[in-house]
């Protein structure tokens, strides 16, 4: 996998602009902050955005994938005034969960979720060599 930063461009901060892979790719629903048992494990953005990351690694583990493997995410969150505020928080979550690996992001701002209690709610897509 390779990230693609045309010359001159900036790297970018948390996120890159697009990858380049071959694999079996992994895509996942909208995942959102709840557990195994469908609870919500709090109800922060940064809390919620912790348990996501936590059940996109074990949708990855379960096809055979790993953190590195993703290459894109679709975020949704209800409030982007609080995904501002919570910043600080996400970083070091994903740090945890993830590492240093920065894939092709996507941020858009909902009226609402399917959920009630959701305030995000990500999509992934993950190549996994072969």
């Amino acid at each position: 996998m390779t990230p693609l930063l045309p010359p001159g461009w900036p790297r970018p901060k948390g996120y890159s602009n697009g990858f380049s892979a071959a694999g079996r790719m992994i895509v996942t629903a909208g995942v959102v902050g709840w557990d195994e048992q469908e609870h919500f494990v709090s109800n922060t953005l940064g809390g919620q955005f912790a348990q996501v990351l936590r059940n996109i690694v074990a949708i990855l583990a379960e096809g055979g994938g790993r953190p590195e493997h993703l290459v894109r995410l679709t975020c949704y969150v209800t409030s982007i005034d609080e995904y501002r505020a919570s910043l600080a928080e996400i970083g070091m979550v994903w740090k945890e969960i993830v590492g240093p690996h920065y894939p092709a992001m996507a941020l858009v701002e909902v009226v609402r979720m399917v959920e009630p209690a959701a305030k995000i709610e990500i999509e992934a897509t993950a190549m996994v060599p072969e």
